[in-house]
């Protein structure tokens, strides 16, 4: 059994090996490494930069006036559009709620008449009906 199960892996990568396919997974293409090394120093800073960015501001100091500004401008946007999308579902669901009560009243009140027309007894009032 084991050799059946090696002689099938041993045919695969062979033919994975000789084969076009297993030649483009295989080899590797170098002339996207300019694009990336463009957008590599575009996300890192160089050395220098990067300690006096630290030196700068070390990680206990307080934040910039305008760092906060900036953090309270993101927060209060982020707060309304929440409060936003509540109020749009809440109005949503209440709109559904009213519909659906008047859907209920109005087969209630077809019923009633139904029943009002169907088994009147003749009797004034209609209080009599159940005595």
């Amino acid at each position: 059994m084991s050799q059946v199960v090696t002689l099938c892996l041993l045919s695969a990568v062979l033919i994975l090996s000789f084969s076009s396919l297993g030649e483009s997974a295989v080899v590797r293409d170098n002339s996207k490494s300019d694009q990336t090394e463009g957008v590599a120093q575009g996300v890192f800073m160089k050395g220098p930069d990067a300690s006096n960015f630290f030196k700068r501001r070390s990680r206990r100091s307080p934040k910039y006036y305008a760092e906060l500004q900036a953090e309270q401008q993101v927060k209060r946007a982020h707060s309304e559009r929440l409060r936003e999308y509540n109020e749009e579902q809440l109005d949503e669901f209440e709109n559904y709620a009213e519909e659906e009560r008047d859907e209920q009243n109005e087969r209630t009140r077809e019923r009633n008449e139904q029943y009002r027309e169907f088994h009147y007894d003749g009797l004034q009032p209609r209080y009599y009906w159940f005595h």
